[in-house]
């Protein structure tokens, strides 16, 4: 039985191994505009985590490109996120992780794979 080696860990705006250079511009860039975004503030982490699942699985569902997930700046779900992300639920979805802004740790941008078939 063959092992399939699992999808590396995807880190905040690092350029994710397999992702041509000029991709991960335009999305760092903001040239791939966010097309959805989703509004955690006042979620506790189990009802973040839920609404995250069913957010990217909806937007990857209907061929969105690029959708934002705003966290504000509460300690617990900007940390909890990027775990979240790199689920094996949640990482075949996901290309990229980006801040929208340098100094906006508040939020991520998540660039997403398109669906196959």
């Amino acid at each position: 039985r063959v092992k399939l080696p699992s999808p590396s860990w995807l880190a905040v705006n690092a350029p994710p191994a397999g992702l041509d250079k000029s991709t991960w511009s335009k999305f760092r860039g903001q040239k791939i505009r966010a097309e959805a975004k989703l509004d955690l503030h006042g979620h506790t982490a189990a009802r973040a985590h839920t609404e995250v699942t069913r957010f990217l699985e909806m937007a990857q569902a209907t061929g969105l490109r690029c959708v934002e997930i705003v966290t504000g700046n509460g300690e617990i779900l900007a940390r909890e996120l990027p775990h979240w992300l790199n689920t094996p639920a949640m990482r075949p979805l996901i290309l990229g992780l980006a801040h929208p802004h340098a100094r906006n740790v508040g939020a991520i941008r998540v660039l997403l794979r398109r669906r196959r078939g």
